[in-house]
């Protein structure tokens, strides 16, 4: 009788070992590992009851196969924990590696402003002041194409998690090739805390609509900072507070300091933005501050309000379209006060087909030091995806740039982009 069990089990062993050893997820390769442990016990039992020495031969062999059959299981890639993720051989890590090739090409109608390939209203020409400037241009370019990987460690007090991206769109001077690979965020995140680059406390990108330009519309925060940041949360109220100390940059002697509550609901979320900066030249040093609220309404299912306004003393990264500070003949900093608004319309014709208007606008209460009163930019687009990982966009861009001195500057442009996902 037992000799006929061991047949049996010998059989169901080699359907087991016939199986892939490659699983397509988490529970299957668990579920393998189990059902060899589970054979391997059955075996051990009946060998205890075996006295014949060819049978106890034979047993040993199967003993090893399954040796065998488990070292090869805590060697299969399997589905990770994050989605489009795998485990790494012999560990609990999921990594992610995503990206994708895009290419743009931009046709200028009007002015053109120098010093990025992208929108740049804070340079727009005007049209009292730069005689003979140029009054269009075409520019092709793959340097916004990215590369990034996120990963996902398991631990007793939760998850640990890791990110690092990078595109090839550095900046540098107006003539200089920007071919070159930039650092977009390098950050660890573990029980609340976060610590590495990535975007600024105080940007809302929660309520930033889409838009095919690069450089987004003006008026918003718009910054990526090396920081320490803590979050925290409640899930089932929406609620979430954050505290962060970022790279001040310009040689300051404090870290920005951001503090942020964001709370959402079935209609859509709302966060309010504090934040407090230095600024020094030489010996002199000043202090500036920043506040923001921003929100989204879900108008209907396919239709999304988003909606922020922001002021900020003193920061051009803190502010798109801000000059910052300067110094006067004394060496007294002076700070650009800036108003910044966004609103934006997001509507989905189908699971292909979606569309984004966005107007921008930065209004600036300095003096004329700072040369620009008002910004404004209006993008109008829509992207399309024919197949999966395909998407194709098309977007206009209309903007006005005035100064103190009452000059004029008007940017009209078209917008393609082509992107491949992975």
């Amino acid at each position: 009788m037992k000799n006929k069990t061991l047949i049996a089990l010998a059989a169901a062993l080699v359907a087991a070992s016939a199986l892939p050893v490659q699983a397509q997820t988490a529970k299957d390769f668990e579920d393998l590992r189990n059902e060899m442990r589970a054979l391997r016990a059955e075996l051990e039992a009946l060998k205890k009851g075996q006295v014949a020495a060819p049978a106890a031969k034979a047993e040993a062999q199967w003993g090893d196969r399954i040796e065998q059959l488990e070292i090869k299981a805590k060697d299969a890639v399997v589905g990770g924990d994050i989605g489009g993720s795998f485990r790494l051989p012999g560990s609990e890590t999921s990594v992610r590696i995503y990206g994708y090739a895009e290419a743009q090409l931009i046709h200028d109608l009007k002015g053109t402003s120098p010093g990025d390939n992208f929108t740049n209203l804070m340079e727009q020409p005007l049209n009292g002041r730069d005689v003979g400037f140029a009054k269009g241009k075409t520019k092709m370019t793959a340097q916004t194409s990215r590369l990034g990987f996120e990963s996902s460690t398991p631990s007793a007090y939760g998850t640990f998690n890791t990110k690092v991206e990078a595109d090839f769109y550095a900046y540098c001077g107006s003539e200089c090739n920007r071919n070159r690979l930039r650092l977009r965020h390098a950050y660890g995140e573990y029980a609340g805390f976060l610590i590495g680059q990535t975007w600024s406390t105080f940007m809302d990108l929660d309520d930033l609509p889409e838009t095919v330009d690069f450089n987004g519309p003006i008026g918003s925060p718009f910054s990526r900072r090396m920081m320490i940041r803590y979050t925290y949360g409640d899930p089932k109220a929406g609620i979430k507070y954050t505290v962060a100390a970022e790279d001040p940059e310009d040689g300051a002697r404090m870290p920005n300091l951001v503090a942020r509550y964001d709370h959402s609901f079935d209609w859509g979320a709302i966060n309010v933005r504090a934040l407090w900066h230095e600024k020094r030249v030489g010996t002199e040093s000043r202090r500036g501050t920043g506040f923001g609220i921003g929100g989204s309404y879900k108008l209907t299912g396919d239709d999304l309000l988003m909606a922020q306004w922001a002021r900020v003393n003193g920061d051009y990264d803190m502010m798109y379209g801000s000059l910052g500070y300067n110094t006067d003949a004394k060496g007294a900093i002076r700070f650009d006060k800036n108003d910044g608004v966004i609103l934006g319309w997001a509507h989905t014709f189908s699971p292909q087909l979606r569309s984004n208007v966005a107007l921008g606008m930065n209004r600036s209460k300095g003096d004329e030091s700072f040369d620009n009163r008002r910004l404004t930019q209006l993008h109008a687009g829509f992207i399309y995806a024919p197949i999966k990982n395909i998407e194709l966009g098309a977007e206009y861009i209309h903007g006005t740039r005035k100064t103190f001195d009452k000059d004029t500057g008007t940017m009209s442009r078209f917008d393609l982009m082509g992107r491949y996902s992975f």
